[in-house]
């Protein structure tokens, strides 16, 4: 089989684009979509998605993690699929699609740059100086005091690997809170299973444990491929609200492959 695929990437979180409306992609097995994501024998990238007919919506989101299984919603790919819809001429400068975890709206303007809406978080566990909460993907945020000197892949795997965590895995995130209310996120990504760049829900999940006053706010967040900023109105120290990420999504290159 070849496939004809297009590379996108959002703050260095890179994906695999596929146009699937047809629906010839949508047995691809496991096997296949680990190969795909391969970094030295396939395309490489941390994530593959289908951009699928759904009716009711300008399209369906349909991902899958690097290890070639169904993921839970990306952040990042979530604005990238979009830039990918408008780049096949589905849609102008704002869509409503589907995804695992439901309805996701997304502006797109100049620049690359996509407004994702994200869901409401109704539930932050605070417990033992760490949080966890979900975003579309389930989350373990850890304030740090120096981010920089963190082994993420060792440190993140720990965390990930935990009896706790072990069997459903969880993507975990080192965050350092700026003096003016920005914040640097690190993040190990279950199902790459290391440090990816940069992790779109990862991000959404860290801005919102770094939220103090209830109401209306906004965070700038600065990941290893660039920045990006969530805005949200707190409801509650564990209830958040019209909650939107925001950053760059770009096209890289296209291209044919075949399946060995």
């Amino acid at each position: 089989m070849t496939i004809s695929f297009f590379k996108y990437q959002s703050t260095g979180n890179d994906f695999i684009l596929i146009d699937n409306r047809k629906g010839e992609y949508s047995g691809l097995t496991t096997d296949q979509v680990k190969f795909l994501c391969d970094r030295r024998f396939g395309i490489g990238a941390d994530g593959l998605m289908l951009l699928s007919a759904k009716q009711g919506y300008d399209f369906d989101m349909v991902y899958f993690n690097a290890d070639g299984r169904i993921g839970s919603m990306c952040g990042n790919g979530g604005r990238s699929i979009a830039q990918f819809a408008r780049q096949l001429g589905l849609i102008g400068e704002v869509t409503t699609f589907n995804a695992v975890d439901g309805e996701h709206a997304a502006t797109l303007g100049k620049g690359g740059w996509v407004r994702l809406k994200m869901n409401p978080v109704q539930e932050v566990q605070r417990a033992d100086g760490h949080f966890i909460l979900d975003t579309g993907s389930p989350h373990y945020v850890l304030p740090v005091n120096n981010v920089q000197t963190i082994d993420v892949a060792k440190d993140g795997a720990a965390i990930r690997y935990s009896p706790t965590f072990a069997e459903n895995g969880i993507n975990v995130n080192f965050v350092q809170m700026n003096g003016d209310g920005s914040i640097q996120v690190r993040t190990y990504e279950r199902g790459v299973e290391d440090e990816t760049y940069s992790c779109g829900t990862g991000v959404t999940a860290s801005a919102l444990v770094g939220a103090k006053e209830n109401g209306p706010g906004k965070v700038e967040v600065q990941t290893l491929g660039g920045k990006l900023l969530v805005e949200f109105n707190k409801v509650s120290d564990h209830e958040f609200e019209d909650i939107w990420l925001s950053g760059p999504a770009t096209f890289v290159f296209k291209g044919e492959i075949t399946l060995p």
